[in-house]
């Protein structure tokens, strides 16, 4: 039988490559964005090119399709869980990668829509996502090897000025999946997260920029292995997870952070 994954946040990053990791280990793959700009941040967000050109990537390994929905809408999540059990006959995995970044100043002064959207899809986003996945995890007959995975981060655990929202949604997010692995004791689906550090994204990009950087790249000498972490080293700990080697996993926030929260 075929593995069925969904994962949001999939026109670039850490999505775009947890979708081409899967589809190279025989995933089929519904690969879901919101695919156009927020016009509460102020930096572009992932398009329907980028989604496309991620789509035909996987294509070339297994099946893979693009589905466009906010994650900030329950209802749009419900769809695309839908889709991915019309298309595929199921599903064994939800990847919640959707972010964005938003900040650069103490948190009295970020503007409420920009803080808003940060917890919108940060947290909220993946609150949505479990909602409508995790039922569909558990339509799977027993046995089951289920997964639901969320892309957390260094954020969880460390203060960072100027990204006071953007800190505690991940610090949500690391919480939720931890509450959800005693929810699903038994069940045969399990929750994890994995926490990145700087991973050159166009969010580490715009973290940069917020914090009056030169670029990205300044941001390597924090991490004690002296570079930026490339979204596919992130991606690969999530397949990781998602394949039968993790079985035993349940509940934790895996760092793959380059020794950032050292």
């Amino acid at each position: 039988m075929t593995r069925v994954a969904l994962v949001t946040g999939a026109a670039r990053g850490i999505g775009a490559a947890t979708v081409v990791a899967l589809a190279t280990r025989g995933w089929s793959v519904l690969a879901v964005d919101r695919a156009k700009d927020d016009p509460a941040l102020p930096y572009p967000l992932g398009t329907e090119t980028d989604l496309a050109a991620v789509v035909e990537e996987a294509n070339r390994h297994a099946t893979a399709a693009a589905f466009i929905a906010d994650v900030r809408d329950p209802g749009g999540m419900v769809a695309a869980v839908a889709e991915a059990e019309s298309r595929y006959g199921g599903l064994d995995i939800a990847v919640a990668a959707a972010g964005v970044v938003a900040g650069g100043a103490p948190l009295w002064e970020v503007p409420v829509d920009q803080q808003r959207a940060v917890l919108e899809v940060d947290l909220g986003g993946v609150v949505n996502l479990a909602r409508a996945a995790v039922p569909a995890l558990l339509r799977r007959p027993v046995p089951r090897s289920g997964r639901f995975l969320a892309v957390a981060s260094v954020a969880a655990t460390r203060g960072l000025p100027m990204l006071a929202a953007y800190c505690a949604a991940k610090a949500g997010v690391a919480g939720l999946v931890r509450a959800l692995a005693v929810e699903l004791g038994g069940t045969g689906v399990t929750a994890n997260a994995v926490s990145p550090g700087s991973t050159d994204t166009p969010v580490l990009a715009e973290s940069a920029r917020l914090y009056g950087l030169d670029g990205a790249q300044d941001f390597a000498a924090q991490q004690p292995v002296r570079r930026l972490l490339d979204p596919v080293e992130v991606a690969e700990v999530l397949a990781f997870i998602a394949g039968p080697a993790g079985s035993g996993m349940t509940g934790a926030v895996v760092p793959v952070d380059g020794g950032l929260s050292l």
